[in-house]
């Protein structure tokens, strides 16, 4: 058996192999799993270890913005596309990031360290157009304000302290 399965067996088994608890089991599969995502190998072992259909895992993966089924990137960005953040140019919030991560809204970097996705209203309209990382907020994006995020996620990614 390898390490990865190990690891989602001992995740399923702290929460008792309790089907209730599936969304937490997903979650901190996704997180144990070093690309911020669920594997189809590991949808198939929650199925299989919770007794329930490899469809419901599916439904409950693909439903769920917060889940992925791709690799993605240690640091997901997140721009915000309602309404008033596509009013205060959220657009724009996307190309600056596009150019400052060399990639497109959707890719990941070729280091692994960054996706950048759309997401719905993450509540912070006051301050838009915002992105979002992990359960960190920024809000009146500029170009340097953008440079200076980058820099500094690349920063702690490189030299931990």
């Amino acid at each position: 058996m390898c390490e990865q399965t190990k690891k989602v067996q001992s995740i399923i088994h702290k929460y008792d192999k309790a089907k209730g608890n599936l969304l937490s089991i997903l979650l901190d599969i996704q997180e144990a799993s070093g690309r911020n995502y669920v594997s189809q190998e590991h949808a198939d072992i929650v199925a299989c270890e919770l007794g329930i259909p490899l469809s419901k895992v599916h439904d409950v993966l693909t439903f769920y913005a917060m889940f992925s089924t791709k690799p993605r990137g240690k640091h997901v960005i997140e721009i915000c596309k309602s309404a008033p953040c596509y009013i205060t140019k959220a657009d724009a919030v996307v190309t600056m990031f596009e150019e400052a991560l060399k990639i497109n809204i959707g890719d990941t970097t070729q280091d692994n360290q960054f996706t950048l996705l759309y997401t719905s209203c993450v509540g912070a309209c006051d301050i838009g157009p915002v992105a979002k990382i992990g359960d960190k907020i920024y809000g009146d994006l500029t170009k340097e304000k953008i440079q200076s995020i980058v820099v500094s996620y690349r920063e702690v990614t490189e030299c931990p302290k």
